[in-house]
């Protein structure tokens, strides 16, 4: 039998996690079919998803119900029941992280998007999140702000699995692994087991292109015609050259010696915006070796239906990826300001699914009344 196409991705070491998360998908066995059928080892989720979830069908009622009938508040409300999907899919995925020894079998959860620039009530909540999912394949997603990185440093050395998410420059990736292997320090300098600490760094890819394109069509020569949806790719190439070079110093392998895991590069973002680009650019474009690439479910099933693996995709890629960058910033369009927008973009972005998610949360607690 020819392997499928999610068969070939995972087996040139990529990880496959579905970026979507619902009651309706836990309790249908929707979620254990794509594991069967599509090679799905994890699962990502973040305010925009559960919004999602919590406004469609009727899977939640009997739970809002009791929830208003114990006088939860909405925050209260919201906390118990994205942590108890969060919970019922780890325990899904347990086999999965079992035999990876807890490479894979992840579902992660993310702090409130509103503390996106407070590091210590990132850090609280973060605890919080982990305590109450209770379950060790768990991953407690952190935004990669300046604020962020203190709070990943603090949970990861707490012995706590970090999903590092909305990195989009190479210099705040860089800083992320800095903040990721202070934090193994401090695990291991107080005693925690370094090997049961894991962490993916996201790097969200799709959003790059989108507003550098914008850019380069305001700039409108052929040259700048032509270097239209490149950029999300080259940048997430050299992102993997980073964390080769990251990963290999003297620093990280003192701790990987030690029984520490690197931090892998994940894939956000990877469903394209544009109806002219391959529905499957952001993950033929992506393979290598030790990355995930968090998909939705409509970029799973085009690459499972029609996608062409070719194998490593990235390594070796590097010069041309960093004259792709250097192209478009002659042309005068500044990396730090787009990507500088773009973090401001998401974490606002987030913060207007969390808002959506409290009124329909607030909606239903009153209707149960």
């Amino acid at each position: 039998m020819t392997e499928t196409p999610t068969a070939q991705l995972s087996a040139a070491g990529v990880s496959i996690w579905l970026d979507d998360l619902s009651r309706e998908r836990i309790q249908s066995g929707g979620l254990q079919q794509l594991i069967a059928d599509r090679n799905v080892v994890g699962v990502t989720t973040n305010p925009t998803i559960f919004a999602s979830a919590l406004s469609n069908g009727d899977v939640y009622k009997e739970q809002v119900a009791e929830l208003a009938a114990a006088g939860k508040n909405v925050t209260e409300a919201v906390f118990e029941i994205t942590t108890d999907d969060v919970a019922e899919a780890s325990k899904i995925f347990r086999p999965i992280y079992d035999s990876s020894r807890g490479y894979d079998g992840r579902v992660s959860i993310e702090v409130e998007p509103g503390f996106a620039h407070d590091a210590a009530a990132t850090i609280k909540q973060a605890k919080e999140l982990w305590a109450k999912v209770d379950q060790p394949n768990a991953m407690i997603k952190i935004p990669a702000t300046v604020e962020g990185l203190e709070a990943i440093t603090a949970v990861i050395g707490a012995g706590i699995s970090v999903n590092v998410t909305l990195i989009f420059s190479l210099a705040r990736y860089r800083e992320v692994v800095n903040a990721f292997l202070t934090g193994l320090e401090q695990a291991k300098a107080a005693g925690h087991d370094l090997s049961t600490i894991h962490s993916v760094a996201s790097f969200f890819v799709s959003r790059v292109d989108t507003e550098i394109d914008k850019r380069l069509e305001a700039v409108g020569t052929p040259e700048a015609v032509a270097l239209k949806s490149k950029a999300g790719v080259a940048n997430a190439q050299l992102a993997y050259e980073a964390f080769e070079q990251e990963f290999s110093s003297e620093r990280a392998t003192v701790l990987l010696e030690a029984g520490a895991n690197r931090q892998r590069p994940l894939w956000a973002s990877t469903g394209v915006k544009s109806p002219e680009l391959p529905d499957t650019l952001y993950v033929t474009q992506l393979v290598a070796d030790g990355v995930v690439n968090t998909m939705p479910e409509k970029t799973l099933e085009a690459t499972f239906d029609h996608g062409v693996i070719t194998g490593d995709t990235v390594t070796g890629s590097y010069a041309d990826a960093n004259g792709v960058l250097d192209a478009i910033a002659a042309l005068g369009i500044s990396y730090d300001d787009v990507t500088a927008l773009l973090e401001k973009e998401g974490v606002e972005k987030f913060i207007v699914s969390w808002n959506e998610l409290l009124d329909t949360v607030t909606a239903a607690l009153e209707a149960s009344k």
